[in-house]
Order: structure tokens, then sequence, then C-alpha cells
């Protein structure tokens, strides 16, 4: 497959990408650490959301492929360690991946232009006008920005994201309880401005298990970026998990009726594919059909077309630095016009 480009600067990151990393950890390699617990050794998460270029507004809520990235980041070093999460996450002892990582940041390219499904609405817009937009990044250790055979995070997805935003004059700020982990080290500033670290990503989480929470929606977010799924199908939970995202997003789109979800086609898990094939273009694609058809304001996000699973995924689950460059310039595609 070969690799798009797209263009992120992120301060203080320089990384080049490794075109050629191995696969060979894909099989054993457990999708995150327990729920609640930052670290281990294994490595997983799961993610939500949708999105792409040139997506096509309809009922169904189909967006076209996804955002493209720059030729810079890459993870370097360490092996994916054996393991997983015990409750909420995956089967085995251990968590996050230890050893090598990515450094760096972005290089030159485009940014990805995404389009949005309905459900969200022709004029509908989640973000008042005299207020900051609060985003909400839900889901698991993808979420929360686990790099790549590393026990920490700088921000995954969400530093990308708001450069672009800040960048283009976009009023915005990130919510959540989880953004003060012991493995979270995102940069003080971004695009000259304070970057705000909250989050509700959880390393080793299942759809399950963001159920079972009850203060998700306690900051009232205006958009919600959904990236869940890849520790159920990781622990082969494939069945029952389209009832299980169904549960989900009503909950949130009960809780939140005015806000924006956004869905997403998660990225790839090799070791899982047939059964990823499954949730993405049947149980995710469809949902996000169905609740826009009937009013909701769900979007979908395709974070899985045109993501290069070798040099962007090193461990076989978690991105490394171009491929939460990628994942943020996706989402900002999906969400840019609904943001003030």
């Amino acid at each position: 497959m070969n690799a798009q480009h797209f263009f992120v600067r992120r301060p203080g990151l320089n990384v080049s990408v490794s075109l050629g990393i191995a696969f060979a950890a894909l099989v054993t390699t457990p999708a995150c650490s327990p729920e609640g617990m930052g670290a281990g050794t294994g490595g997983v998460g799961t993610g939500g959301g949708i999105i792409g270029s040139g997506g096509v507004v309809g009922s169904g809520g189909i967006v076209g492929s996804g955002g493209v990235v720059g030729s810079g980041g890459a993870a370097s070093g360490g092996a994916v360690g054996s393991g997983g999460a015990a409750s909420g996450g995956v089967t085995g002892s251990g968590g996050a991946a230890s050893g090598g990582g990515s450094s760096g940041g972005a290089s030159s390219g485009g940014t990805g232009s995404g389009g949005d499904g309905s459900g969200g609405g022709s004029g509908f817009q989640p973000c008042p006008a005299a207020e900051t937009c609060r985003i909400l990044p839900l889901g698991d250790s993808i979420t929360e920005g686990l790099i790549a055979n590393q026990n920490s995070s700088e921000g995954g997805y969400r530093v990308p994201l708001f450069e672009l935003a800040i960048e283009a004059g976009k009023d915005i700020t990130f919510v959540g309880t989880r953004g003060n982990n012991a493995i979270d080290n995102p940069p003080d500033t971004v695009a000259g401005v304070p970057f705000p670290p909250d989050h509700e990503g959880t390393s080793g989480i299942k759809i399950q298990g963001l159920l079972d929470r009850n203060n998700l929606y306690d900051d009232d977010p205006h958009i919600v970026l959904l990236h869940i799924g890849t520790n159920d199908l990781f622990q082969n939970e494939l069945s029952g998990s389209d009832a299980r995202l169904e549960l989900l997003v009503d909950e949130i789109t009960t809780a939140l009726p005015n806000a924006l979800v956004a869905v997403a086609k998660l990225i790839p898990l090799p070791a899982r594919e047939t059964q990823l094939a499954t949730f993405n273009d049947e149980y995710v694609a469809d949902l996000v059909a169905e609740k826009a058809a009937a009013g909701a304001h769900v979007i979908l996000v395709d974070h899985f077309t045109g993501y290069p699973d070798g040099s962007e995924l090193p461990d076989g689950v978690h991105p490394n630095a171009a491929g939460y460059d990628r994942m943020g310039a996706t989402w900002y595609a999906a969400i840019e016009s609904y943001l003030p």
C-alpha cells in the first residue's frame, strides 16, 4: 500500500518514516493496558472515528477516504511485549508496548480534506459562536495517544488536530477526565497556544467499559470524537459489539442531543483483518447511516481507508507519530465546517 502524505507542523518534533517495519508482532500484540492503567508490556488501543476526503453527504452518513499525511514521523526501536489488559482491556499481563517508539513529528504534505455524513445536517452548528468549542476525544489507548512500542503519550492525534484548528483560526479546547495520567506528556504549547491536555482515552477499555462509566459527559462537550472497538476485536469479541456500539451511541446522543457525534471506522488491526472489516463496513457504517436517517447528529469518519498499516502502525495496534498526524488531519477534515 502506498503511503499518502500531509503536512502538520508539530513544534519540536522531527521524525523520519520507516516504511519497512516488520509485522512479526502483529498476532501476539494485545490491544492495550488494563483499564485505568497507563503502562505495562503489550499494548493496544482502540479508537473511533471515521472520516475522509471528499466524503459524500447523504442520508447514510458516508464519507470518503482519510486525510493525507506527511513523510515525517516514525517509530524506532522496541518490539511489542506480550500480554494486554485485564479488566476492560486485552487478555494477559501488562499493557502498553515497551521499547523504542516514535520521536519527532510530521513533515511536509497536504492535509486531508474530509467529508461529512448526513446527521450533522445542513446548517447544523453544535458549537456556539460565542463560546470555545469543547471537544471530547473518547476511546481507548489510541485516543489516549499511546505511542507504538512505548509506555508514553505525547498527545496522539489531539496535537495535530489542535494545531490545524488553531492555524485556521478556530477556537477549540479538549475536555475529559484523563488529562493527568502518568504516561501523558503532551507539549505545553502548540502553534503558540497553550495545549489543552484533557481527553477521555483509557488504555485497554472496550465498548462496554465506556457504557459502564457515568461521568463521561459532565463537561457538556459540543463535539464527541469516538474511536472505540479495537480491544473488543483483539479479544475476539466481535459478536455483540454492534449492539454494544449502538447502546453507546444512543447513550451519547441522548445525553448530548445538541452535540455532533463523529463515529470512526477504526484504523487497521492486522491481527484481526476479517473481524475489523465486518465491524467497520457493516456495524459502524450501517449504525451511523441508521442514526443519521433518524435525525441524530452523527457522522462517519473513515480512519481506515488509506492508512498504511506497516509504516505507521509498527506494533500492529498503535500509530507512530506519522500515524497520529494522519488521524489528526482526518478528524479535522471531518469537523472543520462545524468549528467556530
